[in-house]
């Protein structure tokens, strides 16, 4: 599937229109996968200057080729630095009130390019103006989700065989993105994670040399990057016989999470989702132990807008492609998260990573 050079130019008008509404002459993306969503170029070095009458790619001549290729507009190859080349050519062009990304330029970027232009040259700030384009997916867009959601699960189902006493967590990471690759994938949305024990009660918990015992709870949190878009899946096993105290866990869990899908439609407040999982929770005694939020937007990157938090005043809309992942973690007994990427339908969501949500027991 090959997103077409009208679909760039239109979200490179949207993202000039709302450049228009901060009344600036000209926006500089410095973000990557902002570059890769507006003009389909890969590489891992380039600015693009975005002008009403005409868009520039800089980049240097390792991408020249690539970036003539790939992208939907004008290609510039700098022999200097990419800030100062943008510099001389914005100088040239006129401008005076630039956009930039506060979020992705650093300071020292910031001092750059304030340094190579004229004085009293207004730089804007700009508020992921174009994440909050990307927050809508295209049906094209979807379907690579939704592809790469049904390669992530693949991936698990081909690892689960060696869950065993005595691999290691990084055993269990490797074997994850073996299998995403040679199912496809561009790679690993993020590294593995895989915690057994009490490694579980991490919710960020790092693969490490940690053997898988009995009695342990194992969590695999992954996901892949399939043609540039990412999606995420969490599932638990368990080995051995899970005694009554981890299958309550876990039912609450799968409760919370369901409740937090059944929230999850068009109109409704980020905030709201949020509620419903720890809603689930609190009533189990469980609300303190769900120590993050209960998702994520998700698209060219593992975590865009919308944030499914407490505080989230956003609401959802159809075509958002979020996660909804409710969990409880306790140090002693270790953690359950239970996670699907799903997208917004005009009646609520679709889940796109379909397996099964049950207690695995290996």
């Amino acid at each position: 599937m090959n997103t077409s050079r009208h679909t760039y130019l239109d979200r490179q008008q949207r993202a000039l229109a709302a450049a228009a509404v901060l009344k600036l002459d000209a926006l500089l993306v410095s973000s990557l996968p902002n570059i890769r969503y507006l003009t389909g170029f890969t590489g891992d070095n380039a600015l693009l200057l975005l002008e009403p009458f005409q868009n520039i790619l800089f980049t240097d001549p390792r991408f020249l080729f690539q970036a003539q290729q790939e992208s939907a507009c004008r290609v510039r190859s700098a022999r200097r630095p990419l800030l100062r080349d943008a510099a001389a050519w914005i100088q040239r062009r006129k401008l005076c009130r630039l956009g930039i990304e506060q979020h992705h330029l650093t300071y020292a970027q910031f001092r750059q390019l304030d340094d190579n232009l004229p004085d009293g040259f207004d730089l804007v700030p700009t508020e992921r103006l174009v994440e909050t384009l990307r927050t809508i997916k295209s049906p094209d867009e979807i379907a690579l989700i939704r592809q790469s959601a049904l390669l992530t699960c693949q991936a698990l189902e081909q690892t689960v065989p060696l869950l065993r006493p005595g691999v290691t967590e990084l055993d269990i990471a490797a074997e994850l993105v073996y299998h995403m690759r040679k199912l496809g994938a561009d790679g690993p949305a993020f590294d593995p994670i895989v915690a057994f024990g009490r490694n579980s009660s991490l919710p960020h918990a790092r693969p490490g040399a940690n053997q898988l015992k009995r009695k342990d709870i194992v969590l695999i949190d992954c996901g892949a990057f399939h043609r540039g878009y990412a999606s995420d899946l969490t599932r638990v096993f368990f080995c051995g016989t899970p005694p009554s105290a981890i299958r309550r866990l876990h039912k609450a869990v799968v409760e919370a999470q369901q409740a937090a899908l059944d929230a999850a439609r068009p109109g409704v407040r980020a905030a709201r989702v949020d509620q419903a999982a720890r809603r689930v929770l609190r009533i189990h005694g469980l609300a303190r132990a769900f120590l993050h939020a209960t998702g994520h937007g998700l698209g060219l990157e593992i975590h865009e807008l919308p944030r499914l938090g407490a505080s989230e005043r956003s609401r959802l809309e159809p075509g958002m492609a979020v996660t909804i992942e409710p969990g409880v973690y306790l140090q002693k007994s270790g953690g359950i998260r239970i996670e699907d990427t799903v997208v917004i339908r005009q009646n609520g969501c679709d889940v796109l990573t379909p397996a099964s949500k049950e207690l695995f027991i290996i």
